[in-house]
């Protein structure tokens, strides 16, 4: 029987805020055996993981920085406040580890995958779901040494740590500690069931284009994709990427089109996007978000593509946005193996660059969750960049949304 529990509070001070949510978590008198924490910036991560590994000494936790806010079934937070989610299943295994990126985040993925399923006495063994919690800026890389390890035969589900102004000031916590720089990474073999969904909330608006040159390979040697891929699209269809973008948007990036400089505001609602397949006829995106231009005219991103791939043009608008969070949790229920009345609690990953482009719409988001998740508990972060499975495929993307569905 698996029971899923919510936690959270918020002040300035973290010791006070840790204080509060204790008193909570001693009324329930529970006994864990997954802990998600997420928590604004400001927050002291090392008190944060002091107090968990004293509270669930023998559990596996796993969380990080949450850009400005969370969600539970409670209500929207702000960026002061801390949140738990606790799973509960004594006849589930569960496991989690973290390690530092520093040369080769693919090693390191690697490495965090075997020592969390080593935690959860499953060595080699497939779960029902990875999830992955990481710093910004090198997701592709750690997904392929995820997907060395297990390929597309489990889904991958998670984000990138955030903070509330892009300036650097996220970690992520596993059982052993604080990182600034690395990847949490937990497995779980539930008793009760895993369902998920992972989604963007855009649609396409018309132009597409073949990327017809790239950056520097960033992927490494250990890349499992064939071909070149860079978060830095040069051109498209042979002519500068920033001049086509802005002709297929409407001129949205004014002088900045060759003038060069960050672009993050202006696209969040006119991203970029692969196609990643069908389903039923319906074609499904992996959304890329542009990040900036470059003094020669091509495109930085939050994530990769590969040269010679086809890009399309997105739009989306904000009561979009606002919804999708609702309708993707009520996906993720719906597929739960047991019926969506096994359902007992879940987890919602929402994109960073959505939850700023919604700000006031947000308190609205985090009732539709809560109202597609069954007044159950659930804990949601706000992140910088996204990973899931789509088509049957797991990989990295930006402006997305996850959600997590776990039955009884």
């Amino acid at each position: 029987m698996v029971t899923i529990h919510s936690f959270a509070a918020a002040g300035a001070d973290t010791a006070s805020v840790l204080d509060d949510i204790e008193r909570q978590v001693a009324e329930r008198r529970i006994t864990a055996n997954l802990v998600f924490a997420f928590f604004g910036c400001s927050h002291d991560a090392v008190k944060i993981h002091a107090y968990l590994k004293g509270r669930f000494p023998d559990t596996a936790l796993l969380g990080g920085t949450s850009g400005s806010g969370i969600m539970t079934d409670a209500r929207l937070w702000g960026n002061d406040a801390i949140g738990l989610l606790a799973i509960c299943d004594a006849e589930g295994q569960y496991g989690a580890a973290a390690v530092p990126f520093a040369d080769d985040p693919a090693a390191a993925a690697e490495a965090a995958l075997h020592a969390a399923l080593a935690q959860a006495s499953c060595p080699g063994e497939l779960p029902a779901l990875i999830w992955v919690y990481q710093a910004p800026g090198r997701e592709e890389e750690a997904m392929d040494g995820l997907r060395h390890i297990v390929g597309d035969r489990c889904p991958i589900i998670g984000g990138s740590s955030a903070d509330d102004d892009g300036s650097g000031r996220w970690h992520q916590i596993g059982p052993d500690g604080v990182l600034e720089n690395g990847i949490a990474v937990a497995v779980l073999f539930s008793s009760g069931g895993i369902s998920y969904a992972f989604q963007g909330g855009y649609e396409p608006a018309g132009p597409s284009g073949i990327v017809t040159r790239v950056g520097r390979d960033d992927s490494g040697k250990r890349g499992v994709h064939p071909g070149v891929r860079s978060r830095e699209l040069v051109e498209i269809d042979g002519r500068p990427a920033a001049l086509v973008y802005d002709e297929w948007t409407g001129n949205i990036l004014g002088e900045k089109a060759t003038s060069g400089g960050n672009i993050f505001e202006q696209t969040t609602m006119h991203p970029l996007a692969v196609q990643t397949g069908d389903i039923e006829g319906v074609p499904h995106y992996l959304l890329i978000h542009p990040k900036a231009v470059t003094s020669s005219g091509g495109l930085t991103t939050f994530a990769a593509i590969e040269q010679g791939t086809r890009v399309y043009s997105m739009r989306g608008n904000k009561q979009q946005l606002a919804e999708r969070g609702g309708h993707v949790a009520a996906q993720a229920v719906a597929q739960l193996p047991d019926g969506p009345d096994s359902f007992a609690g879940g987890l919602v990953v929402y994109c960073v660059g959505c939850q700023r482009t919604v700000r006031e719409q947000m308190p609205a988001v985090a009732l539709g969750v809560k109202e597609s998740f069954r007044q159950s508990p659930f804990l949601g972060c706000f992140t910088l960049g996204e990973q899931g499975c789509i088509t049957g495929r797991n990989t990295h993307g930006n402006l997305m949304i996850s959600a997590v569905a776990f039955g009884t």
